[in-house]
């Protein structure tokens, strides 16, 4: 059994890791501000259920796959820029968000379900999640054998779980902002044009990144 004290000190570097900008903050602030708090609150759903997956990895051993393979890092890699590439050109020709002002007869650009998907594909299919996950979760993990891919299993739930907590408070402010600035004419669209470069500029980065 990890002791408090470890387990306090997991919690406050797993949360300063959650904290730091990336793929996953800035696609639940473009979907919080473009499509309101209840789409925030979905691709805030999404990424902690990808770190779900990525915890099954890290438990299972398989995250190490991608510190031993080259050619395993580069095709997830790959993978996840150009699904960011994809999201911010969807979302780029997106009409205004549906909660501008004149748009009541507007149906969504995205529903509920397939922000929560992108949101799932997002976190997956970004490499350095696995290789976080496969380096920080091990530092505190002090058992061997079954043990300690049970508390693995558990500290990367923790984290989880502050990640969902983080990230709903991300889609709320962002949603929040985006009602307001929405009370301005053709905002809506901007919003979205913003968004989805901020995506498609994300997804070119990821594919520049090395371990």
């Amino acid at each position: 059994m990890l002791p408090l004290s470890q387990y306090l000190l997991f919690c406050v570097g797993a949360l300063a890791l959650i904290i730091m900008p990336g793929p996953d903050f800035f696609y639940v602030l473009g979907r919080g501000m473009s499509l309101g708090p209840r789409a925030g609150g979905a691709s805030a759903f999404g990424i902690a259920s990808g770190l779900v997956c990525h915890t099954l990895l890290a438990a299972s051993g398989l995250s190490l796959v991608l510190f031993a393979s080259d050619t395993a890092f580069n095709i997830v890699k790959w993978l996840g820029a150009a699904y960011l590439i994809w999201i911010g050109i969807q979302t780029l020709r997106a009409k205004s968000s549906p909660f501008a002002l004149d748009a009541e007869s507007i149906e969504p650009a995205f529903s509920t379900r397939q922000v929560w998907r992108q949101g799932v594909l997002t976190n997956i299919f970004n490499p350095k999640v696995a290789l976080t996950f496969a380096a920080y979760l091990p530092q505190f993990v002090h058992v061997k054998g079954s043990a300690a891919s049970l508390q693995i299993a558990l500290l990367g739930l923790s984290l989880c779980v502050l990640a969902f907590s983080w990230f709903c408070i991300v889609g709320a402010l962002a949603g929040a902002v985006g009602a307001f600035l929405r009370k301005h004419p053709r905002t809506g669209k901007v919003i979205n044009i913003a968004s989805g470069t901020l995506l498609t500029l994300l997804g070119v980065r990821l594919a520049f990144i090395s371990r």
